[in-house]
């Protein structure tokens, strides 16, 4: 029998827990005829890989050396050879978009990666083990709730100088896992009482396995969704961050930072460079919000448009 039309993807393919595999392919196609369907979510896509292409490929076609610093040709402005003009260290100006391109977007992957497998590690567990260690981890989720973003991350960014994309990632994926906790939680609080938990209990399966092997892998969408939103809000972040002075430092390089030095030369005709960047930093958060908009709505029959 053909699955109820008012299921939703997900609840396609937790109702296979059964055997029936085909529900499980049939509700991920329904996911992807919807997402695919879906304009704004196309033209994510194609900004985002336009984006990748521009910060790694780019430099294979445009070549400058973004390694050692050229004082002689220092602020020189547009030209054949410097499309976008040079810095004050003598980089070149498109050279150094691409480069700090390539470094927000690893940062923005990096710290989405560590902020949801915390949240899911701790909010799956939150949820299935419930009682004490539900309230004990959902206040210490409040609690880092409650402490400033920006302030902290900047703290952090100053004591471990000069950060890293490693670290920088660190920093902002550890103050970043408080909204996956509380979604995977709100999920798993559904799924616990779900037949194939019962089932992997009377099984012998302990709570770590059934987070890992169970609740998890059903909660894989729900994490994806989110997952794009957190790779935005981390380049919305390092932008901040760089645009105050506590971001990377040279030779490495990021949109805020390019942005915050732009401004003192306002005067001297910057705004060919503010532009750019300005445009990267708003078009790439653009495209991947668009993608976790359609992807949300894809996962959730009840939320398309009708």
């Amino acid at each position: 029998m053909a699955q109820p039309t008012s299921l939703s993807p997900l609840d396609l393919q937790r109702a296979a827990e059964g055997g029936d595999v085909g529900a499980v392919r049939s509700g991920w196609k329904l996911a992807w005829r919807e997402f695919s369907s879906n304009r704004l979510a196309v033209v994510g896509v194609a900004l985002l890989l336009f984006f990748i292409l521009f910060s790694w490929a780019g430099p294979l076609i445009y070549h400058s050396d973004q390694l050692q610093a050229n004082l002689a040709n220092a602020n020189l402005g547009p030209s054949g050879t410097h499309w976008l003009g040079t810095d004050s260290q003598g980089f070149d100006e498109l050279g150094r978009v691409m480069k700090g391109g390539q470094d927000a977007l690893l940062i923005g992957l990096f710290s989405a990666l560590v902020a949801i497998v915390a949240g899911a590690l701790i909010g799956a567990a939150s949820g299935l083990i419930g009682g004490v260690v539900d309230s004990v981890l959902m206040r210490i989720t409040d609690v880092f709730l409650a402490v400033p973003f920006l302030f902290v991350v900047l703290i952090l960014a100053v004591h471990y100088s000069p950060p890293t994309v490693a670290s920088l990632s660190a920093i902002i994926g550890a103050f970043s896992w408080q909204t996956p906790a509380r979604l995977v939680r709100g999920d798993v609080l559904t799924l616990r009482e779900r037949d194939f938990v019962l089932a992997a209990r009377t099984a012998g399966a302990g709570n770590w396995r059934l987070i890992l092997k169970h609740l998890l892998p059903n909660s894989i969408g729900l994490m994806l969704v989110n997952a794009t939103f957190q790779v935005s809000d981390a380049i919305l972040a390092i932008a901040s961050i760089g645009f105050l002075g506590f971001g990377l430092q040279y030779p490495n390089v990021d949109w805020g930072d390019m942005l915050s030095n732009s401004i003192g030369y306002l005067q001297d005709g910057y705004w060919y460079l503010i532009f750019p960047v300005g445009a990267c930093i708003v078009a790439t958060v653009m495209a991947l919000n668009f993608i976790g908009d359609a992807a949300r709505d894809a996962m959730d029959v009840r939320l398309r448009r009708r």
